[in-house]
């Protein structure tokens, strides 16, 4: 092979091991700066006033929005969840986008809901058109059941926004369990900081293999496939580490639209969701912090580490990955529509750092990770590099992804502590040294794939991510009897008191 050859993949592979390198670093810097708000957090919890908060007549209501198509695995533990959320005033908005299976059946059997007329305002656009509107016919549950023409995710929760009686708008995903607490949680932030803050985001946990009664979890266990098991240990490095650190340094870009809550006034100011980009809850915080930038308003975009909504992970590799190749057509597409923003000043720190940061590491890592992958054991082939080199290059690319884990893991353990068994703290683990063999180079392709279809463009679809649903133990039904609601004052009473 001709010199210049192996001089080009010399210096190739000295940039992937560089960009290896630093990544892995940033990350590290992310979880140091996540670890110091957890700190901060912990103190923080004897006092947070979460039952002044509840009892307040100044809590601002919400308007939980819960978008779903053929979802009827886990729709009503979802939605049994989500009416047993521990808040002063709130409603629960299904929006039923056409579901060709069973997923309003389930509800109105479970809920016992009826039609009623309702006028609902354009406030945002929409493009499917409603068919109907039902609630409850003999339950006080609030809860309104949308059913609409199909036209995607995005177009069911502008349909929601429309529908949405209250000021504060939190957007849910149909297979996704909130803990009692989450809601009061993560709209903490609008009782402490009502003028400035405008959007907040909690915590992402995979519910695989956790026990569900009456749409609460009440035994958190690992799963018992190791397909999900890696990706408890990813969700846990990105969703709570990653994003917590963005936050704290206030260059947060991503709030899932798992779990997230919103001022519904701002939601209509700036159009809703946009209808062109498949990512559309990040593209909507990304948009939100243009319009606000550009107006010099002085604002807060939040991670709250405290609240947590269960959600199921893919089982099956199929599965995951139609979700990885659409999350990173939607990064793609978010930074494509946005680059204006990138190391622009006008946009501070979102412009100069949290921008140009998802781009090189983002954005192109699933392209510098495969390009490693060929790359350096081709070096190693023709002599381009020695074997000193490709040991130092697996140590840093994943010998420091795995430490990077452990930490993750460690940071976890200590501020939260939810999985309280050694064999799940063992299989966490054994699931991080899994997760740099096979699950990463895979995960990497199926990113490149979402590239190249953003680049290449084309329709845009809410994939049906097939469900297994949630593991139900069976109780009575979810209703509360009158004769139960003496049972609930005494519960909040001993609350009250700290008993």
């Amino acid at each position: 092979m001709a010199e210049w050859v192996r001089q080009l993949l010399t210096v190739t592979d000295v940039f992937i091991l560089t960009y290896f390198l630093v990544i892995n670093s940033s990350y590290l810097v992310l979880i140091v700066l996540a670890g110091a708000e957890f700190v901060h957090h912990l103190r923080r919890v004897p006092f947070a006033g979460h039952e002044e908060t509840y009892r307040s007549p100044l809590t601002e209501p919400v308007s939980v929005l819960v978008p779903a198509y053929n979802e009827s695995a886990g729709i009503v533990q979802s939605v049994q969840a989500m009416l047993a959320l521990r808040y002063p005033v709130f409603e629960v908005i299904v929006i039923d986008d056409g579901s060709s299976d069973d997923t309003f059946e389930r509800l109105r059997e479970e809920f016992g809901l009826v039609e009623v007329p309702r006028v609902v305002p354009d406030a945002t656009p929409t493009r499917g058109g409603i068919v109907s509107i039902h609630v409850p016919g003999e339950r006080p549950d609030p809860l309104v059941v949308v059913r609409k023409e199909n036209g995607g995710k995005t177009d069911a929760l502008n349909t929601g926004i429309n529908v949405a009686q209250h000021p504060l708008v939190c957007m849910v995903d149909a297979d996704s369990i909130l803990d009692p607490q989450a809601l009061l949680s993560v709209a903490k932030p609008f009782s402490d900081d009502p003028v400035r803050t405008v959007a907040s985001g909690g915590v992402i946990r995979v519910a695989n293999g956790c026990t569900v009664v009456a749409g609460r979890i009440v035994d958190v266990r690992m799963p018992r496939r190791w397909l999900p098991r890696v990706q408890v240990v990813e969700y846990l490095r990105a969703f709570l580490l990653g994003r917590t650190g963005w936050s704290r340094v206030g260059g947060l870009l991503i709030i899932s639209g798992a779990f997230g809550i919103f001022r519904r006034d701002l939601l209509v100011e700036v159009g809703g969701l946009a209808h062109d980009c498949i990512g559309e809850d990040a593209e909507l915080v990304v948009r939100l912090h243009k319009h606000l930038r550009r107006q010099k308003r002085d604002y807060r975009i939040v991670f709250v580490a405290e609240p947590v909504s269960w959600s199921e992970a893919p089982s099956t590799l199929k599965v995951l990955g139609k979700q990885r190749r659409r999350w990173h057509r939607g990064i793609a597409e978010i930074l494509g529509k946005h680059k204006g923003m990138i190391l622009n000043p006008r946009y501070g720190r979102i412009g100069l750092v949290a921008m140009p940061y998802y781009v090189l590491f983002e954005l192109l890592a699933p392209v510098i990770e495969l390009a490693g992958v060929i790359l350096v054991p081709l070096g190693l082939w023709v002599g381009a590099v020695d074997t000193h080199f490709a040991l130092v290059f697996i140590a840093v690319a994943y010998g420091y992804a795995l430490l990077l884990n452990l930490i993750a893991l460690t940071v976890e353990e200590y501020s939260f502590h939810r999985y309280h068994r050694w064999t799940d703290l063992v299989a966490s683990v054994l699931a991080s040294i899994v997760e740099n063999v096979g699950y990463r180079q895979l995960t990497a392709l199926w990113r490149v794939m979402g590239m190249w279809s953003a680049l290449r463009g084309g329709k845009h679809v809410w994939g049906e991510m097939t469900r297994t649903g949630f593991q139900t133990v069976q109780t009575q039904p979810f209703a509360r009897t009158p004769q139960e609601e003496p049972v609930r004052a005494r519960e909040d009473a001993r609350a009250e008191s700290g008993s």
